[in-house]
C-alpha cells in the first residue's frame, strides 16, 4: 500500500494549501486594488473593468469554499481549480481590455455606461451626474501597462501558477 506523501513548502504548507491561499489572496488582492482606485484615487471604471471584477469575486467565493475542507481533499482541490479558472476569466477579459485600449481590437461602437430600461428624466439625470468613461482610453498606467493589463498579466500568471501547484499537488 503506497501513500502520497505531501510536499511541503518552506513555510511548511502544501502545494495544494499554497495554491489555495493563492487562489484567495491574488482576487482578493486585484479587487481591492482596482476598488481602492476607484474610491481611494478617483478612477472611474469602464464597463470591461467592471467584467473583470466579476469573476474575481466569484474566485474569493470558490477560494474560501476551498477552506471548508482540508487542502489536500478532491473537494479543495476542485474548488480550488475553479477559482483558478475564474481568475484566468478576468484576466482574458484584461487581456481583451488591454486590446481595446492599444486599438489592436475594436470597443464598444455605442455607450455602455447608462442604464437600461429608464426614463427620459432618470436617463438625463444619469447622464449629467455620470462621469464618461471609455473603454479605449487608459485613466492609469504603471511601468508603462495599464490596470487592464496588469490584470491581465497577474492574472493570467496567478491562475498557471495555482493550476501548475495544484496539479503537482496531486502526484504521489
Amino acid at each position: 500500500m503506497s501513500e502520497a506523501v505531501a510536499v511541503r513548502s518552506a513555510s511548511g504548507l502544501t502545494q495544494a494549501a499554497v495554491a489555495r491561499l493563492i487562489a484567495l489572496l491574488l482576487p482578493m488582492a486585484l479587487l481591492g486594488g482596482a476598488l481602492g482606485s476607484q474610491y481611494i484615487g478617483g478612477l472611474h471604471p469602464c464597463e470591461m473593468c467592471y467584467w473583470q471584477r466579476w469573476p474575481h469575486g466569484a474566485a474569493i467565493v470558490l477560494a474560501l469554499l476551498a477552506f471548508t475542507a482540508p487542502a489536500e481533499t478532491p473537494r479543495s482541490r476542485v474548488l480550488t481549480l475553479l477559482a483558478a479558472a475564474a481568475i484566468a476569466v478576468s484576466g482574458a477579459i484584461g487581456v481583451y481590455h488591454a486590446g481595446v485600449e492599444a486599438r489592436i481590437f475594436e470597443g464598444f461602437t455605442q455607450c455602455t455606461a447608462m442604464g437600461k430600461g429608464l426614463s427620459t428624466a432618470e436617463l438625463l439625470k444619469e447622464i449629467s451626474h455620470a462621469p464618461l468613461v471609455r473603454c479605449d482610453e487608459v485613466q492609469f498606467r504603471f511601468l508603462g501597462i495599464s490596470m487592464a493589463g496588469w490584470n491581465a498579466i497577474l492574472s493570467l500568471g496567478g491562475a498557471s501558477l495555482i493550476l501548475i501547484l495544484g496539479l503537482r499537488a496531486r502526484r504521489p
